[in-house]
């Protein structure tokens, strides 16, 4: 088991490396995409056991919007990724009308099936987000560093030293001593990683940011852990050998790219996006009229009356 985690991790890394340092944009979009289509095939996988008769009926909505969620964020459009979502739910709550006299628990697989693009493409857009800012590289780096660290930290640490279990009823195998031994290498990493590479991140920042996305990679392996428990499943898939699926994988990233973006939203280190770029703010149309006011209010006194109709 562990030279199969450190052979795929031998190879996974420059890819990822020459990815977020060296290819274009459109080629992190593209995996990106790739990445949330297996995911999302993984987690209805998971969440359909024992009702696989409705997976051709419901799915085929979320793999589309899933795409143009994707698409919509590399073009930084929230604002469109939030109808995409609406526009999801209407569609499987049309398709399974007729389905509803076959299995009256439906309704709980239409949830989850709208939830899915909350939990997988929304969340993991963020790192497309992340990468579009000036210091993006930078902060992509961090959080996957960040990501790494906790996993290796906990993995070791709960493997030699767990004996008090974390979440039992969720994951029997995870520990309290894993979980702290994941903050460490969380606290350890980043802190380093910010001090070489994200020099405007000072160190008290840096520090609270490491714990609180490395606790939220927790929660999000937690998170997924639910969903296979439920059902019974042990991994999402077997694509990445001594890792698991891809869904297994990147678990831990889905909340703490979110919790990276929430703190780079609140500091304005993403004020280029907010200025330049609509992402999490107003629309183009709004900015444009927004940049017409400005221009009439540039004119003095004679504002007032150029404005009168």
């Amino acid at each position: 088991m562990h030279l199969k985690r450190w052979i795929t991790a031998i190879i996974a890394v420059p890819l990822i490396f020459f990815l977020v340092f060296h290819g274009p944009p459109r080629l992190l979009t593209f995996v990106v995409i790739v990445t949330v289509l297996i995911a999302l095939w993984e987690y209805f996988r998971i969440i359909f056991k024992g009702h696989e008769k409705f997976i051709l009926h419901l799915t085929p909505p979320a793999y589309i919007c899933a795409v143009g969620i994707v698409v919509c964020a590399h073009f930084n459009h929230l604002d469109l990724i939030l109808l995409i979502l609406c526009f999801d739910a209407i569609m499987v709550g049309l398709i399974s009308m007729p389905l509803f006299k076959m299995d009256r628990n439906l309704p709980d697989l239409i949830a989850k099936q709208v939830l899915s693009l909350v939990y997988i493409p929304i969340f993991i857009s963020f790192l497309i987000f992340l990468r579009n800012d000036l210091e993006g590289v930078g902060w992509v780096f961090f959080v996957l560093c960040i990501v790494a660290s906790g996993d290796v930290g906990a993995y070791y640490i709960g493997s030699y030293f767990g004996r008090h279990q974390l979440c039992p009823a969720v994951s029997p195998n995870k520990t309290i001593e894993g979980s702290l031994g994941g903050i460490c290498g969380n606290v350890i990493i980043g802190l380093i990683f910010a001090f070489l590479f994200i020099p405007s991140l000072i160190w008290p920042l840096a520090l609270i940011i490491s714990v609180v996305v490395g606790m939220a990679g927790q929660l999000g392996d937690l998170f997924e852990s639910q969903f296979k428990r439920a059902s019974g499943i042990k991994d999402s898939g077997s694509l990445l050998p001594g890792h698991g699926g891809i869904l297994d994988r990147i678990d831990a990233l889905l909340f703490d790219v979110n919790m990276d973006g929430i703190y780079a939203n609140i500091t304005g280190t993403m004020e280029n996006l907010f200025t330049d770029k609509p992402f999490l703010n107003l629309s183009l149309k709004s900015r444009a009229s927004l940049s017409k006011v400005k221009d009439l209010m540039s004119l003095g006194p004679d504002f007032s009356g150029a404005v009168q109709v």
